[in-house]
């Protein structure tokens, strides 16, 4: 039947832009840099009880993922009735916006930020207002509270923000959130705040504390390795929590995703291990950049921007050449996540080449 999508979908549906995943590259000895995965494999613990869980799959999981949120709950020190846990953070995002947003309605998000936003944004029937970013990577929170009108629904924030790296401050979060309407919901992604190693981080508990319109967000694709199981959660109020947990998708989050984000939780000394190996490789990475007379955003994050404009795909190019794949956003610029050392290496061999060309 021609056209027959036409028929079937709405024209918000059919209108959506493509998310782009990051490539693997088509040989083996190809370094994937693309999507911000962790280098490392997943965690002893997470293994053993993969493993001791395989038997029981003909079972159904816990649908509200009880013994998950008691582990969240003591390390986050907060209560279990304000944690909803998700397949992942960005499925959180979206069951929020469908609980929120009205046909029509407005969520403000800053921009360039991450592609799931504007996705998840009309999927839900929504318009994304999208706020351009600073000049250094960061969000411009004053335009942010200037594009609140009436017909805002809910707000984005991303700290760190992916692509760019840049993180948001404790005192301008808290002073941003002072200014918001408290009808409006803020979602505060923090899919990457494990990375963070600044003065004045937002500390995410002591603005759930004072803010009931605050949704945060964490994942256990990054830090924690578990990004092939998709598992995230959202600290919030026992209200907001109870509405999401009303839509959430019934044994939405798989049961191996849950044993496996409980492990991780209890493997924190070597998860901190890592995440030290990854922020020292960022230094060096950003250093070894510097040299070569390249700025980059003063990235908080497992990644690194590079804005080479209508040089990215030359960029992306060379890059493959040298065995490794990054993230090209059209031709704005490329993303680069922080792994192993001589995907590091290969991306600065790529960049001089850049410069010779």
């Amino acid at each position: 039947m021609e056209n027959a999508d036409q028929m079937w979908f709405r024209p918000e549906v059919l209108s959506l832009p493509a998310y782009v995943p990051g490539k693997k590259g088509s040989r083996d000895d190809v370094i994937k840099l693309a999507s911000n995965e962790t280098p490392f494999p997943a965690l002893p613990q997470v293994q053993a009880v993969i493993a001791a869980c395989a038997g029981d799959l003909n079972r159904y999981p816990d649908m509200y993922a009880g013994r998950l949120v008691s582990d969240i709950a003591a390390f986050c020190e907060w209560p279990d009735d304000g944690i909803v846990v998700g397949n992942g953070s960005t499925a959180i995002i979206e069951k929020i916006l469908q609980a929120v947003v009205t046909p029509g309605g407005e969520v403000v998000l800053p921009w360039r930020s991450f592609e799931a936003y504007p996705i998840a944004i009309q999927s839900a029937g929504g318009v994304s207002v999208k706020v351009p970013l600073r000049h250094d990577g960061g969000h411009d929170l004053r335009a942010m509270v200037g594009a609140i009108t009436s017909n805002t629904r809910a707000i984005l924030l991303c700290s760190p923000n992916n692509p760019t790296g840049v993180s948001l401050t404790h005192t301008e979060v808290q002073a941003f959130l002072a200014e918001v309407p408290p009808t409006i919901p803020v979602i505060l992604d923090e899919a990457y705040i494990d990375f963070v190693e600044m003065a004045d981080k937002v500390n995410s508990r002591e603005l759930l504390l004072a803010y009931e319109n605050l949704v945060v967000l964490h994942t256990f694709s990054k830090a924690y390795g578990l990004a092939g199981l998709r598992c995230g959660y959202a600290l919030t109020c026992p209200a907001m929590a109870a509405g999401l947990r009303a839509i959430s998708t019934p044994f939405g989050v798989n049961a191996l995703a849950q044993a496996a984000a409980s492990a991780a939780l209890r493997s924190q000394p070597l998860v901190r291990e890592q995440v030290e190996v990854i922020k020292a490789e960022r230094t060096k990475f950003v250093a070894a950049l510097k040299v070569q007379g390249w700025n980059v955003p003063d990235s908080q994050a497992n990644f690194l921007w590079l804005a080479l404009g209508e040089h990215s795909a030359m960029f992306e190019e060379l890059c493959n050449e040298e065995g490794v794949t990054v993230r090209r956003f059209g031709s704005e610029g490329v993303r680069v996540s922080v792994a192993e050392p001589r995907g590091s290496l290969r991306v600065l061999r790529a960049l001089q080449r850049l410069r010779q060309a």
